[in-house]
């Protein structure tokens, strides 16, 4: 219910109330909401304070509105802030769905330029690479590649498997919380194994986010290489979860 002299403008409380209906997946993706008329008519206001509204939840990328076709959910299973914080299922528990983690392959290997450079470590020393897929309600929405140090790390693939969290299976090592680094986003073509776990095509760009953590202390911990699908995920940018 709207309550007027709450010191909440309406306009808000309006765009609270749907982004509730939304997380409770009152909607289903790509369908059509009601119409400004009815929204207006349900929270008794005027269609302008309803536009208000509908424009907030559309600048954060929760719907679209289409010309003279009206107010439809965007096709997003996940919505990542790109701000110092990024964690897959606090993203997911926000918006009330249902995540998995599926580690596909985890093994040591010598770091290569790029990650020994990314984690500060000498060029050969031994990393732990750790494969995994990310669901959402079902749904594949990213493929990750993930490099840790070997040595302070060793059994995290499993501590990961068991709990779905980096967060969690992190706290087994000491790690109180950590903070991203950097990120770089491209879109990049997949290869066969990111095409095939995505079940996109080859030739249909993916997002690629190349990120570093690091841990309280400021050291790095991981680097990580998370290709997305685009239809799926949406990244927010200066956001903070």
């Amino acid at each position: 219910m709207i309550q007027r002299g709450s010191g909440v403008a309406v306009w808000r409380q309006i765009e609270q109330a749907i982004e509730a209906e939304i997380a409770q997946q009152h909607y289903r993706a790509g369908e059509r909401l009601p119409t400004e008329a009815e929204f207006a008519a349900r929270f008794e206001v005027n269609r302008h304070t309803i536009r208000r509204a509908v424009a907030a939840l559309e600048t954060r990328g929760l719907v679209r509105v289409e010309q003279g076709r009206g107010i439809f959910l965007q096709d997003y299973a996940v919505h990542y802030s790109m701000g110092k914080r990024m964690r897959f299922s606090e993203s997911l528990k926000r918006l009330q769905r249902e995540g998995q983690i599926e580690v596909l392959r985890s093994q040591e290997i010598p770091a290569s330029a790029k990650v020994a450079q990314a984690l500060r470590l000498a060029e050969g020393e031994r990393v732990l690479q750790v494969d995994s897929l990310a669901r959402a309600d079902g749904r594949v929405v990213s493929m990750t590649t993930r490099f840790f140090p070997a040595q302070r790390f060793a059994g995290l693939a499993e501590a990961y498997a068991e709990t779905g969290s980096i967060t969690s299976a992190m706290q087994r090592y000491g790690v109180a919380d950590y903070e991203r680094l950097e990120s770089r986003i491209t879109a990049r073509l997949p290869d066969e194994a990111v095409a095939r776990h995505l079940q996109r095509p080859k030739n249909q760009p993916v997002l690629q986010v190349e990120g570093i953590n690091i841990d309280q202390h400021g050291i790095p911990i991981e680097f990580g290489i998370s290709r997305l699908a685009g239809d799926a995920v949406q990244l927010v940018v200066g956001g903070e979860e």
